[in-house]
């Protein structure tokens, strides 16, 4: 037996499961300044690394919210690694409330170098990113999705030295928070869950 639905019609579960299906994801905590310097710092579940040369990154937001406004007017941002440690202050930026998210959730900042937003101070990794598109997604009949997907560049990098170890980069020392699916829930990586292969040649 299987569920099947067609999600224009509705899942019929106590919860969408579709993105806890496409889980767990890194978060896209991004940092933005608007065209005045007003700062604004915000999670985004639906975020990726999407190439490699150059490195590209992208996240998704559900309306035209903050975020994008300022990606739009300043061509720049920041994303900040989620570390467990910071993980409640990260969940207190989700507010919509009209407010400077590093203010409300005590956050420090740091100064970028190549970009005009700023850094999380305490995250173990951010990288600077410049915007190369703002698409509007579009559903396959292509009418509007109401959702806007932001592409940067990454033109800077920085990593704390307890994250690297002999020179590589350890993905369990960053300890990165996770979203899962449903309203709660988030998962960290454990190095017990480690295994290693080899792509073949």
């Amino acid at each position: 037996m299987t569920h099947f639905y067609r999600p224009s019609e509705g899942h019929r579960l106590p919860h969408d499961p579709f993105n806890a299906i496409v889980a767990p994801r890194p978060i896209g905590w991004i940092a933005t300044v608007d065209a005045h310097g007003g700062r604004n710092l915000a999670p985004y579940s639906f975020f990726n690394a999407l190439n490699y040369r150059p490195p590209l990154v992208g996240f998704s937001s559900n309306g035209w919210k903050h975020t994008v406004a300022n990606c739009e007017a300043t061509g720049e941002f920041t994303w900040n690694l989620v570390s467990r440690a910071q993980a409640e202050q990260m969940n207190a930026t989700s507010t919509t409330a009209e407010v400077d998210e590093f203010d409300t959730a005590g956050i420090v900042t740091a100064p970028s170098i190549e970009v005009g937003a700023p850094r999380v101070a305490a995250s173990p990794v951010s990288f600077e990113c410049r915007v190369t598109q703002i698409i509007d997604l579009r559903t396959s009949a292509g009418g509007p999705s109401g959702s806007w997907f932001t592409v940067g560049e990454v033109v800077g990098v920085h990593l704390e030295e307890s994250v690297l170890v002999d020179g590589v980069f350890d993905t369990v020392a960053a300890d990165p928070v996770l979203r899962g699916g449903g309203p709660t829930a988030y998962f960290g990586i454990d190095r017990a869950q480690r295994f290693d292969m080899r792509r073949p040649d």
